[in-house]
């Protein structure tokens, strides 16, 4: 890459400050026209930025300079700290265009070039994807564990371990009648090594996955006709949501409304009614999606007769106890006074931690586990395998899954797709 490129970092104005990055070999020539000089590095300066076409004042603002390659993007990179508001942020931005080499960032670019140059790996670029879409803390959290490489570090611990794995059985294989041999029980040795890392790998497997910690626990509230399932969802989420009506049948398709409890994401989904047998084609449509919902949840609210719950782990409730008079099995609640209604989000964050990251884990997407997977399944047949040169080429295709899973083996079309998604500024 040889030209250089700027954008505005910080939120959309206007704004208190308007942070202006520029990244690239003309970063450096870029801040002497509109500062006159650059600052010591890694040193703010308060300076009069001035157009270079004809000198008039643009502002004046704090400027900062980060020689490459110690920066964020790997290259030369500059800072205009500037007043927030749009006529300031426009003014310059427009005499940036103007100086030579130089053009706005498209989306996601910094991160790219970072990426490109070693400076994240795609795993950091995922985390750091994750983080600006957060919503919730749980989110915050296992965005940020990834962002800051702490999956990253572990992926370069198995590539390291994979390297020593392989030049021990390259040396098995190629000096196995020299003098200097390796010691009888090298194989013995390659294969503990293996399974060890192949269990490590396992573990990491069964971590919770990022999609469901992104889109939400899927929670589906089912049962028959008029249970009361549209205004306990109205209720869970804190919205008319749900249209409520006294008629059996209102709802004849699945509703998802995205909800935050305590920190954490759910996708709370209402669904038609269940019954045996309906001559409405409509609502016999709508039944059949809210069984499919129900294969897709990851926690179902079940208010109709016990016996009949869709799965033997379903939450049975007991709604509209405040006009109900028999003593069904569940959880007493009533939507509309809520009595039941603080048992039951406890319960539902109980189930929901069981099913995302918790306190310093991180959440893989799917692309992470797919390569994973694929370096797992290698591993544990280099594991079992008693030939050498198997063990060889089944090490050397473990080495090309960690490429895939850290971005060096990526496809450019991949890697359009995600950094899209990035903000101009980042």
């Amino acid at each position: 890459m040889t030209d250089s490129i700027f954008a505005l970092s910080s939120g959309a104005p206007p704004a208190g400050i308007g942070v202006i990055r520029i990244s690239g070999p003309s970063a450096g020539p870029a801040l002497i026209a509109l500062a006159g000089a650059l600052p010591p590095p890694r040193h703010a300066r308060l300076s009069s930025l001035t157009d270079p076409r004809d000198g008039a004042l643009l502002d004046r603002a704090l400027i900062l300079w980060f020689p490459g390659p110690s920066t964020v993007t790997g290259e030369d990179l500059a800072e205009l700290h500037c007043h927030g508001g749009r006529a300031v942020i426009a003014a310059i931005e427009e005499a940036l265009s103007t100086l030579p080499g130089l053009r706005r960032a498209e989306a996601g670019e910094f991160t790219r070039r970072a990426f490109a140059n070693g400076r994240m790996d795609l795993n950091a670029v995922e985390g750091l994807s994750d983080l600006l879409a957060a919503e919730t803390q749980q989110q915050r959290r296992a965005a940020l564990l990834m962002a800051e490489g702490h999956f990253s570090r572990r992926v370069e611990d198995w590539r390291r371990t994979l390297l020593d794995l392989s030049a021990m059985t390259e040396a098995a294989l190629d000096f196995s009648d020299e003098d200097d041999v390796p010691d009888e029980g090298i194989e013995a040795r390659i294969g503990q090594g293996i399974q060890t890392l192949a269990d490590d790998v396992e573990a990491i497997l069964a971590a919770p996955s990022a999609e469901r910690l992104r889109d939400g626990v899927r929670v589906v509230l089912a049962g028959p006709p008029n249970a009361g399932k549209s205004t306990l969802l109205n209720r869970l989420v804190g919205r008319e949501a749900a249209i409520v009506s006294d008629i059996a049948g209102t709802t004849r398709d699945r509703i998802e409304v995205p909800a935050a409890l305590g920190g954490a994401a759910f996708l709370f989904m209402d669904t038609a009614g269940l019954r045996d047998e309906t001559s409405d084609a409509i609502e016999a449509i709508g039944m059949e999606r809210a069984r499919g919902a129900l294969d897709a949840a990851d926690i179902i609210l079940w208010l109709g007769p016990a016996d009949e719950a869709p799965r033997a782990d379903a939450i049975l409730l007991a709604p509209q106890c405040d006009r109900r008079t028999d003593s069904r099995p569940g959880l007493r609640l009533s939507a509309i006074t809520g009595e039941g209604m603080p048992e039951l989000v406890a319960l539902l964050l109980d189930r929901a931690a069981r099913l995302l990251p918790g306190e310093g884990d991180y959440a893989l997407h799917r692309r992470q586990r797919d390569a994973a997977s694929l370096l797992h399944t290698h591993l544990a047949s280099a594991a079992v395998s008693d030939d050498l040169l198997i063990v060889a080429e089944l090490l050397r295709q473990a080495r090309n899954a960690i490429d895939q899973l850290t971005g060096r083996a990526s496809t450019e079309d991949m890697l359009d797709h995600l950094f899209s998604g990035f903000c101009i500024g980042k």
